[in-house]
């Protein structure tokens, strides 16, 4: 089960530069909010890094939202394991745009 949503300003973020992942850090589970306004759902153990990527400051980045810059994180939940994150990324992505919503106002 996820753990309760941080809140959505970077400042409170660290910015780890290490592509390895050390033993037991914490996978996020988020939504950005595209420059189309849609929404785009995503893991990552560094959450700064992969914002900056789908921003094009960084290489990487997912190709949906190359073309809908800037994007700004909408929500996001801290999970032990990938694992737990995946299953959570999918049952975000399995709501329909109205829940997601609900899901952003909640916070949770």
């Amino acid at each position: 089960m996820p753990t309760q949503p941080k809140p959505n300003t970077l400042a409170e973020y660290p910015d780890n530069q290490s592509d390895s992942i050390p033993e037991g850090q914490q996978w996020w589970v988020y939504l950005v909010r595209c420059n189309d306004g849609t929404l785009y759902t995503g893991i990552t153990t560094d959450l700064a890094r992969r914002l900056r990527q789908h921003n094009g400051e960084l290489a990487g980045g997912a190709r949906y939202t190359r073309s809908r810059r800037p994007v700004h994180l909408a929500w996001c939940c801290t999970c032990n394991t990938r694992s737990e994150a995946s299953r959570e990324e999918y049952r975000v992505r399995r709501l329909s745009p109205e829940r997601k919503l609900v899901l952003l106002k909640q916070g949770t």
